[in-house]
């Protein structure tokens, strides 16, 4: 007679999806795949710090702004008048106790305001750029993977066609000869539209492949033949059987877009077809910085390490999530 398996309590909790057996006499609680992908998640330590650090980073970037000061201030008597650059602080940088991160050179406004200023426009931009290209990149995705035939070839060809657009170039066209008004919004909100409209809609093509490839292999698997057999329609197939089963796809490719969507945002900001000064968003904040960064190049580095850690924290993030999500993963 073979002896029982003996499972500890560390075994099961480090890994329960691998313990196929319960000790004898002791009933098993089953986990869903929720839970086992939270317990995954749990054990990738950068992870879950870059979730903390974007946690943070929303948290500041919405209440951040009701108890800071001003971003558009002038404090011209923190400004050196011979130099035109901040007085005292490391390396001329303007840091005391009322400004942790310094002033800016020339117009002495706050630094530490503007950078949780501008991390609402690079969110917002980000968030709703990245849910608009899902959005559109699921529906195309589902509808040529799962139709085939002329769907397919037609939806195909038209993620070849915006993948072929130079983004950028087009993008500063665009938002070049958008005019001050359109349907009453104007100002940095139009902008701020705007900047969506092109960053989600020119982006939907790469989520639509993804979700495109992962339809045709669904399509052809057991539980989708078992809900056709049974009189299922095309529509309870698509949202009852398909949509279930690639949120976790797309859930991670949404994390990995959005950094690529600051970036995106940033670089137009640089560029000038950003939100409107005075504003402040990070990449017109490294924009103001180019002309004085050989005197002063703290102002280039807050700007410039803001945007780095934002990104580097998501891609941590969607990187645990891949893992954690994957069902082939130990």
């Amino acid at each position: 007679m073979t002896a029982p398996i003996e499972v500890s309590k560390g075994e099961v909790e480090a890994h329960p999806e691998d313990v196929l057996q319960g000790v004898p006499g002791k009933a098993v609680q089953g986990r869903s795949l929720g839970q086992i992908a939270w317990l995954r998640l749990k054990r990738d330590k950068a992870a879950l710090a870059g979730g903390v650090v974007i946690v943070l980073l929303i948290v500041a970037a919405i209440f951040g702004p009701f108890f800071l000061q001003d971003p558009t201030v002038y404090n011209q008597n923190l400004i050196d008048p011979t130099f035109q650059r901040p007085k005292g602080g490391w390396l001329h940088s303007g840091i005391s106790a009322d400004h942790l991160l310094g002033v800016e050179p020339n117009t002495g406004r706050d630094m530490l305001s503007r950078i949780v200023s501008g991390a609402r426009i690079s969110l917002l931009v980000a968030f709703l750029a990245t849910l608009l290209s899902v959005l559109i990149g699921t529906v195309m995705g589902v509808l040529a993977g799962y139709f085939g035939g002329w769907v397919d070839t037609l939806i195909s060809r038209a993620m070849d066609v915006f993948l072929a657009f130079p983004l950028l170039l087009f993008a500063i066209a665009l938002v070049g000869v958008v005019p001050g008004e359109v349907l009453g919004i104007k100002g940095n909100g139009l902008r701020v539209g705007v900047l969506i409209f092109v960053i989600g809609f020119f982006n939907w093509p790469y989520i639509g492949r993804i979700v495109r490839g992962q339809t045709l292999s669904l399509r052809e698997r057991e539980f989708v033949d078992a809900s056709r057999s049974l009189g299922a329609g095309h529509g309870y197939v698509l949202f009852k059987e398909l949509l279930p089963n690639l949120v976790a796809p797309v859930i991670v490719y949404a994390t990995l877009l959005i950094p690529t969507n600051i970036l995106f945002e940033a670089a137009l900001s640089f560029l000038g077809v950003g939100v409107n000064p005075p504003t402040p968003s990070w990449g017109g904040m490294l924009t103001l910085a180019v002309p004085t960064y050989q005197n002063t190049p703290f102002f280039m580095i807050i700007p410039g390490m803001a945007i780095f850690i934002t990104v580097l924290a998501f891609n941590l993030l969607g990187d645990g999530l891949r893992d954690a999500l994957d069902p082939r993963a130990r």
